[in-house]
């Protein structure tokens, strides 16, 4: 017997960080049924909605580790009404919906969230995504590695006079997305007990790397040599000014993005650049990128990728997170009993729904 027997969750397909959390409701017992699509997810522009899109040409089925326990239903949300319809009916019935896309997908869907709650006030939808459901960045394509740099947590990866290194995709993705994703539904079902009502959660992986890291913060004013002994010095590249981008631009329309606003585009549409996945090229090819990206300082290149979705973010020093415009905009950070400094936000957000707002959709 586990705690959460007979609580019945609707997990969207997606990769990474959701079914993760998928997995950790249905390990204590929740009862999950993934809504896949009728046919395999590919590397293409239409997955642009997915978060943490890799290169992946299976079925989300096919990912068994994170999808034990599982069961599978194929709908064609998109384009199906009768298949909508099931949907709608499953909602009805369930008490969790796992929310994988980019914000806005849900509701292009006509699946929004408020509407939904019309349907089951009792149902909690968690929306999971990289950098959360507002702000001038909720819309932008990124991966663990762009979440950890805007954090100001990547810049704490290196060695003495070394550059950031990445250290995979687990801080962001796993811990800061779908662990916290799971805790913060666990609170809102705790919560339901009280008041019968369900809620939307607002869960950004970037957000709850912060939240993580909430020691860290705190370090850098009271031990400060523990957390920033040494100086600032593959995906890391130095900006003339000693700072960094960090460049998560895996997928072939970010990947040529990336080389637009570093001005190598035109020579790789005639094959005068090695390809994208040359993997003999790729130790050139980065030699090549950083003698480039050190021509400039790395607010300039914040500047060119402002408008070029290529999952380029600059890694950001903890003393310059705070005054980033998405964590401004979210209030990611927050001063505590009056204190003078500056903390992550508790995460993830768990947001009220209102009568008003849900009479507003019927």
């Amino acid at each position: 017997m586990f705690g959460l027997n007979n609580i019945k969750v609707i997990e969207l397909a997606g990769l990474a960080p959701v079914p993760f959390c998928g997995m950790l409701l249905s390990d204590f017992g929740a009862q999950v049924t993934v809504i896949d699509r009728p046919q395999p997810i590919s590397n293409n522009n239409d997955n642009d909605d997915n978060d943490n899109n890799d290169n992946n040409d299976k079925p989300i089925s096919d990912l068994h580790t994170i999808n034990r326990n599982k069961k599978f239903i194929y709908l064609d949300l998109k384009n199906n009404e009768e298949n909508k319809q099931s949907f709608l009916e499953l909602i009805k019935n369930s008490d969790i919906l796992l929310d994988p896309f980019r914000p806005g997908v849900l509701e292009r869907l006509n699946f929004d969230p408020i509407k939904l709650l019309t349907l089951n006030p009792k149902l909690i939808i968690a929306r999971l995504s990289g950098y959360g459901q507002t702000g001038p960045l909720a819309l932008t394509a990124g991966h663990d590695l762009n979440y950890l740099a805007i954090s100001g947590i990547l810049s704490l990866f290196r060695r003495n006079n070394d550059r950031p290194f990445f250290p995979i995709n687990l801080l962001a993705d796993f811990a800061g997305g779908g662990l916290l994703c799971a805790f913060g539904i666990l609170v809102a079902l705790f919560e339901r007990e009280k008041t019968g009502k369900g809620k939307i959660i607002d869960c950004s992986m970037t957000e709850g790397v912060s939240y993580l890291a909430s020691f860290i913060y705190h370090a850098q004013y009271m031990l400060p040599s523990m957390v920033l002994g040494g100086t600032v010095g593959s995906n890391m590249l130095d900006g003339g000014d000693g700072k960094f981008i960090a460049v998560g631009a895996i997928e072939s329309q970010f990947y040529e993005n990336f080389l637009k606003g570093i001005g190598l585009f035109e020579i790789y549409e005639r094959g005068e650049l090695a390809h994208q996945m040359d993997t003999t090229e790729w130790i050139n090819l980065y030699d090549k990128f950083s003698k480039i990206i050190e021509s400039k300082t790395r607010d300039e290149w914040v500047n060119i990728f402002e408008n070029l979705e290529a999952c380029v973010t600059p890694v950001l020093e903890l003393n310059e997170v705070s005054n980033f415009k998405q964590h401004k905009f979210r209030n990611s950070f927050t001063n505590f009993a009056n204190s003078k400094i500056l903390m992550p936000s508790p995460a993830p957000k768990l947001i009220n729904i209102n009568e008003n707002q849900i009479k507003s959709k019927l």
